[in-house]
């Protein structure tokens, strides 16, 4: 089965993108407010975890079949571009400056300074992820493909779900769950192979095995994983120093599992052009879209733009500009380097 013949996963790309913006905007974070807090801006932060958790059982999905066959050359010629677009874009953000009132105040250099400084301080954790933080997809995904091409190679299939579960495991442990078990790992447990093993391992057996369910099913299951995650964070959010905001918990997986085979389901969803023509942006405007964010909330402060306001036309604001960004690299020589 091919990707992009496949209405209801290209939709649901889009869509995962729009939550991933959604997410990195921070929309009403800061209003409206109940009783002091910002509900709607938590609710809306939390329902935006599917995101990447999809992207990985996608990935996973996908690139099964020859995996499976060509194992390691395969790897190779898969995360080759891959590279090639993180490395780029990492030396864009070091070079572009985040801080437009620190920038006119003290220069340049002193604001790029202070974000050099914070990324040598955590060079291990900076090397899973690159010159701006949501660029840690990347070096996840080829982490987590790594390690179930190291077991395929060595004839080892059998390993590949205790393994992932394993360092899924582990990932929670020394992440979310790490003030309760004291357990810390040498680098931010969201980045690196802990979590994407897991996920990416999900679509491989889905497609391995041949497995689908019902439509009604797979609500279910998306529902009882999402009712799952945000009663974890909820509890995590009353233990001491516990925070209520967390990239995966033991509910993601069921959750992310549930709206995939939705999609498997229903497989022309969303099937129209607008939906073929921006599901081939969709990696390129993952790439690019922080940039955009940052200097729409820097703009945003300075203008002194109402926060109910920015909230409303944050996305839609941030999508359209890096569509375009896309769109515009993919007619210049470099495009190669930056986008697919």
């Amino acid at each position: 089965m091919s990707q992009s013949r496949v209405a209801s996963f290209e939709c649901g790309r889009i869509i995962a993108t729009i939550a991933i913006i959604a997410l990195h905007c921070q929309i009403f974070m800061q209003a409206p407010l109940f009783n002091g807090q910002p509900l709607l801006g938590m609710g809306l932060n939390q329902m935006s975890r599917f995101a990447v958790p999809l992207f990985f059982i996608m990935a996973g999905y996908f690139i099964q079949p020859r995996l499976t066959t060509e194992r390691i050359p395969y790897l190779w010629r898969y995360a080759r571009p891959l590279l090639i677009m993180w490395a780029s874009w990492s030396i864009i953000y070091l070079i572009l400056p985040f801080n437009f009132h620190i920038v006119a105040t003290d220069g340049y250099f002193a604001e790029r300074g202070m974000y050099w400084q914070k990324l040598l301080a955590t060079p291990l954790n900076t090397l899973f992820e690159g010159g701006l933080v949501h660029l840690w997809y990347i070096p996840g995904l080829l982490s987590g493909l790594t390690v179930i091409t190291i077991l395929l190679r060595f004839k080892l299939e059998r390993l590949i779900i205790p393994v992932a579960s394993g360092l899924f495991i582990f990932g929670l442990m020394a992440g979310s769950y790490s003030q309760m078990t004291d357990l810390s790992s040498p680098i931010f447990t969201r980045n690196g192979p802990f979590f994407s093993t897991f996920m990416i391992m999900l679509g491989f057996e889905v497609r391995r095995r041949n497995i689908s369910i019902s439509l009604k099913y797979s609500i279910i299951m998306l529902i009882i994983g999402f009712a799952l995650f945000i009663s974890e964070a909820n509890y995590l959010s009353l233990q001491e120093n516990g925070a209520f905001f967390h990239d995966f918990l033991f509910g993601t997986p069921l959750w992310a599992l549930g709206i995939f085979f939705v999609l498997l389901a229903k497989p022309n969803f969303g099937d129209n052009k607008i939906t073929h023509a921006l599901s081939k942006d969709v990696l390129g405007i993952y790439l690019c879209h922080l940039i955009i964010v940052i200097y729409y909330l820097n703009i945003v402060r300075l203008l002194g733009i109402n926060s109910i306001v920015a909230s409303i036309f944050a996305v839609p604001v941030v999508l359209i500009v890096s569509t375009l960004i896309v769109r515009g690299l993919r007619k210049t020589p470099i495009a190669r380097f930056l986008v697919r």
